[in-house]
Parts: structure tokens; C-alpha cells; sequence
């Protein structure tokens, strides 16, 4: 049962890779640096396997965290462990009761983040396209053109060179190309459902502002750990150059 819920959380750090932004250093008067550092903790690590039990404990309550779980119970937590390596305790549940109530509890606390997610972005867009230039498709997509070009306009099929950065509405940059000095270059039918509603309509020479709903990004599923699923996503697209598939 333990592994179960291990694999479930993603206990070990290693495998998440993620690097936290370094906060700048702050100065702090000297008398209330000493302060602080004098306050003892009512729980220190003394041997290996404090170390270990402290760093898991530390990754279940992290993902939790990011699970969006609330008042959450130490003490079941406790004693589901300790029953699960007890010999001869029956625990409260069996594995297949626990691995179920794991991927049940886990999905109705991530829907409940992914329809926030969605009504947050259902509000942005609604104020959005009362901003001037704002252009809204039927389909709910909105682009604000910022250059617009004279070339050709690519087709499904054919491939495409673009610039382009990546954000989420409240301003966070997950991916840019312009950073990386670098454009890409895809066939058009392999990329998210709102570049393949929007780059048809765009000259090459165009460089626009895109704003897709959720269900023409990634949807509910998100993508890794900077775009949650539910997210709305705003695009800026320079569409360089069209290579049309040969025939």
C-alpha cells in the first residue's frame, strides 16, 4: 500500500527537477538575525533515518500542496503507515480500497483546480475583448494584430517557422523562443488546436497576439509543471516563413 501511494505523490525529489527562483538576499538588523537563529526547533534529525523520514515527509506534503488537498490528517497519515508496515495489523483498508480512494480524492481535488482555472480564464476574456484592436473568432479565440504581414498564409499541411512566447494570464513566461534565439519550425497539424485556428489566417510578414481558451491549449491535462490544466494561454506569434508540402 505504501509504494502505491508513493508512486501516486511522486516521493522522490530527484525525479520532479524542479529549481525554486532564488529570493533575493534581504538585510535584516544583526540583533534580529541572532534572534531568529536562536529560536530552537521541537524536531532536529540525528540519524539517517530521521533524514530520510523528514525529506519524505517533506515530498508527500509538498505534492499535496500542489494537489490542491486540504486539511489533510497527519494522524491517518501515521497510522495508515504504521499499519502498513506493522506485522500482523490488519489495516483499516485494503490495497485495492486504498489505491482507489488515492485516485478518487486526487481527481475531485484536481477538478476542483482545473474549474477555477477555467472561470478565471472565462473572466480574463471576457474583459479582454473590451480591450481596442481585440478581434474574438467564434470559436472564442481572440488576437490583437500587432504587425500584420503580405506573404502567403500557410495551410494545414504545410510547415511553419515561427517566434513565439508563451504566458499564462497572470504574466508567467513558460516557454519562449525569442530567449532562446532560436524560431521553430513544425508542420502546422501537429501543433495545439488554437495555433492551427489562428496561423491560417496570418500573412507571413504577421506578428499577432493570441488568447486561447483552455480547450485549444491543453485543456484540462496542462503541460508539465508550469501550465495547469483549465489554463488560458496568450501567444505572441511572428509568422516568418511557409514551406507548403510538396505534392
Amino acid at each position: 500500500m505504501f509504494l502505491s501511494a508513493a508512486l501516486v505523490f511522486g516521493l522522490t525529489a530527484a525525479a520532479q527537477n524542479v529549481k525554486k527562483p532564488v529570493k533575493p538576499a534581504t538585510k535584516a538588523p544583526v540583533k534580529e538575525a541572532v534572534k531568529s537563529a536562536a529560536v530552537p526547533r521541537a524536531f532536529i534529525l540525528v540519524t539517517g533515518m530521521d533524514s530520510l523520514s523528514y525529506a519524505i515527509g517533506l515530498n508527500v506534503g509538498s505534492n499535496l500542496k500542489s494537489q490542491g488537498v486540504e486539511n489533510f490528517s497527519y494522524e491517518a497519515m501515521n497510522e495508515g503507515m504504521r499499519d502498513a508496515v506493522a506485522a500482523g495489523k490488519k489495516p483499516l483498508l485494503d490495497e485495492q480500497t486504498a489505491s482507489m480512494t488515492i485516485q478518487q480524492k486526487l481527481q475531485e481535488y484536481a477538478s476542483k483546480k482545473i474549474n477555477l482555472q477555467k472561470e478565471e480564464g472565462k473572466k480574463f476574456l471576457a474583459e479582454n475583448k473590451k480591450q481596442a484592436g481585440i478581434t474574438e473568432l467564434p470559436n472564442g479565440i481572440q488576437y490583437r494584430i500587432i504587425r500584420q504581414g503580405t506573404g502567403v498564409k500557410p495551410a494545414l499541411e504545410d510547415t511553419i517557422k515561427v517566434h513565439y512566447k508563451g504566458t499564462t494570464i497572470d504574466g508567467k513566461v513558460f516557454d519562449d523562443s525569442y530567449s532562446r534565439g532560436e524560431p521553430i519550425e513544425f508542420p502546422l497539424n501537429n501543433l495545439v488546436e488554437g495555433w492551427k485556428q489562428t496561423l491560417p489566417l496570418m500573412p507571413v510578414g504577421s506578428k499577432w497576439e493570441i488568447f486561447l481558451p483552455s480547450d485549444y491549449g491543453y485543456g484540462d491535462r496542462g503541460a508539465g509543471a508550469n501550465i495547469p490544466g483549465g489554463a488560458t494561454l496568450i501567444f505572441e506569434l511572428e509568422l516568418l516563413d511557409v514551406k507548403p508540402t510538396k505534392k
